[in-house]
């Protein structure tokens, strides 16, 4: 599911398709806001976004093997909820018997 997808299936719920896109534009920018000014977004049943640091490290080049420096970085991160989990362990396991 993309972004127009989402906002489709909201707008199915809320009535119209500009009021859908405006509710996802706010929660996607005030979840991007909040995890880059450091805070935890916590959406219960959900999960969780955060900010996570990945410190500078070596790694190499796959194809000639050199040794490159990888700076530090910052990063969102996305922790699902259990009641999320759940869901799509419970999809999963009708998609494997289906096959």
């Amino acid at each position: 599911m993309n972004k127009r997808e989402l906002v489709d299936a909201i707008a199915d719920r809320v009535g119209d398709r500009k009021t859908a896109t405006e509710a996802v534009n706010a929660i996607i920018e005030a979840i991007q806001h909040a995890v880059s000014n450091g805070e935890k977004v916590s959406i219960t049943g959900f999960g969780a976004f955060e900010m996570a640091h990945k410190p500078a490290r070596q790694a190499r080049n796959p194809s000639t093997g050199e040794p490159i420096k990888v700076s530090e970085s910052w990063g969102p991160k996305f922790r699902p909820g259990a009641d999320f989990k759940d869901q799509v362990n419970a999809a999963g396991k009708k998609a494997a018997k289906k096959k």
